[in-house]
């Protein structure tokens, strides 16, 4: 499984790695805490190894060994939070197997696909809502299986999620009915009847994302825009420096300058272009803010904020004349490098992987961006991997999505992964995004995820593309993640009611209430 994320083109490994899994519930097996932790490792472990460039951090002065073993914990631990998430799901599963163990084999077989699909559903949007996330199984999808994509349009990730897990689950099923019947009877009616429901369901996915896929897209020529976009290339670790901060005023004023000369209507600039606060006292002696009151393009700029005294991460409209007229502030902090969790216990005992003195603050969920083109979907770097983030700003009213991440000092690896973040985002709101990056990958995705534009890394660029405002909903940004609801309501009542299931459950608890209290 750690070889389906981008950049690996093994998005199709996805549909037979969970089997392993699947296998140790369905074939009857005493499940373990390490069986889902080993699995769990082999992929969270190897998709989140970049992590690994954050080495050496003697930069911010940390010596060269306390540095090993400071990347060392945060790469085992993110990847043992992922893990957590698989071990608590084969357990659970081995429970539930536990308390049907005298139910019908054949019916709980089904009952337990259908279920499964919805722990799993349900334990990712339950991860969702902590401080790391990033391994989805619909992220293994993209940006390459744009058809299967689409379902993300009908009810976001989960949709894609749970039909991975659920045709997984089906092999499986048919592995064991295959284990189990003679081989004279391979292709009688006794055919394993997993394999058969796994490739219906492939299909009827396949054939759901196509619909969604083949439909025009429906562009307005009045509703295009014509973006710049500034990749700054400039290092972490000498951003906060003097030769760092005069390298970024010459590199995003230059580009400002020469991207308004070709037309644009906007320009976008990566997260902390600028790493300080951009405030009114500041402006005179600032030549960005010079040159966008003489050439009247705005400008989306990457700088910090300040909230009640408190820095924030922000990406900053700036209007024509050189106002503001509105910001946005980053939502999902890194942990560690923007923000230490528990900070009054911990600061005791650790500092920050960033050269930043203070944590930053993170924004509100209900932000709303104004723009001189209308209203616009905004994330800044770790906010990619939060879909409800955007389908909020969509729901609101944004027209058009605008990324703005630093990237720094990650390897191709996790740039591929952050833009195929973005590509996910697109297609389940409909929306065109334009991303912009420090190191790399800066550009361009259209709502049904093809990647129009892709900036080389690793290097200053500047690139011009054109977008198309839209205003359409998709059923995910009208509704939210509605299947794993009802996923998980239609497991519990088919598990109730279905050929005695509910029964055995309900005695084996009534046995085990008697036995603990008798009749006198």
């Amino acid at each position: 499984m750690g070889f389906t994320p981008a950049p690996f083109h093994g998005w199709m490994l996805a549909w037979i790695a969970m089997v392993p899994l699947w296998l140790i519930i369905l074939d009857g097996k005493s499940p373990s805490m390490g069986d889902g932790l080993w699995w769990g490792l082999g992929y969270h472990g190897l998709t989140l190894s970049w992590i690994r460039d954050l080495h050496p951090l003697t930069w911010m002065g940390i010596p060269w060994l306390s540095s090993v073993v400071i990347v060392a914990f945060c790469w085992v631990f993110i990847s043992l939070w992922g893990a957590t998430m698989v071990a608590l799901w084969v357990i659970t599963m081995g429970w539930i197997r536990k308390i049907t163990l005298n139910s019908d084999s054949h019916y709980f077989s089904w009952w337990a696909i259908l279920v499964g699909t919805a722990l799993w559903c349900s334990l990712e949007w339950l991860w969702s809502l902590s401080p790391l996330s990033w391994t989805s199984l619909s992220f293994t999808q993209s940006p390459y299986n744009l058809v299967i994509l689409q379902l993300g349009q009908l009810s976001g990730p989960s949709l894609i999620t749970g039909a991975i897990a659920a045709v997984n689950g089906l092999l499986s099923m048919g592995i064991i009915q295959w284990k189990k019947t003679p081989h004279t009877a391979l292709f009688s009616r006794q055919f394993p009847m997993g394999f058969g429901a796994a490739l219906a369901l492939l299909i009827t996915c396949y054939g759901m994302g196509w619909y969604v896929y083949g439909r025009p897209p429906g562009e307005i020529p009045d509703s295009a825009l014509r973006i710049g976009i500034i990749q700054g290339n400039i290092p972490t670790r000498i951003k906060l420096t003097p030769p760092g901060i005069q390298q970024a005023l010459q590199a995003y004023t230059g580009g400002y300058e020469k991207l308004a000369e070709q037309g644009v209507d906007a320009v976008v600039t990566p997260e902390g272009a600028f790493p300080f606060p951009w405030i009114a006292r500041s402006w005179s002696t600032n030549p960005l803010y010079h040159s966008i009151q003489a050439k009247g393009v705005p400008i989306w700029l990457g700088a910090q904020g300040l909230r009640h005294g408190k820095l924030t991460q922000d990406l900053i409209t700036i209007n024509r004349d050189g106002s503001i007229l509105s910001h946005y502030e980053k939502i999902k902090l890194v942990p560690l490098g923007e923000y230490l969790p528990l900070e009054p216990i911990l600061s005791r005992f650790l500092g920050r992987l960033s050269p930043l003195r203070n944590s930053l603050q993170p924004g509100s969920m209900d932000q709303r961006v104004n723009s001189p083109f209308g209203p616009v979907v905004v994330g800044i770097c770790y906010d990619s991997a939060f879909s409800e983030i955007f389908r909020r700003q969509t729901a609101a009213g944004g027209e058009f999505i605008v990324t703005a991440s630093n990237n720094d000092p990650y390897n191709k690896v996790m740039m591929a992964q952050h833009h195929a973040q973005d590509v996910l985002r697109a297609v389940e709101t409909d929306r065109w995004v334009v991303r912009a990056t420090n190191t790399g990958y800066s550009g361009l995705v259209d709502p049904y995820g093809h990647t129009r534009r892709l900036s080389q890394p690793n290097e200053y660029s500047l690139n011009v593309v054109n977008l198309y405002r839209r205003q359409s909903f998709t059923p995910y940004v009208r509704y939210g993640d509605w299947f794993t609801p009802t996923l998980v309501i239609v497991s519990l009542v088919s598990g109730l009611g279905g050929s005695g299931m509910g029964f055995n459950v309900l005695r084996l608890k009534v046995m085990g209430f008697v036995h603990r209290h008798p009749y006198p």
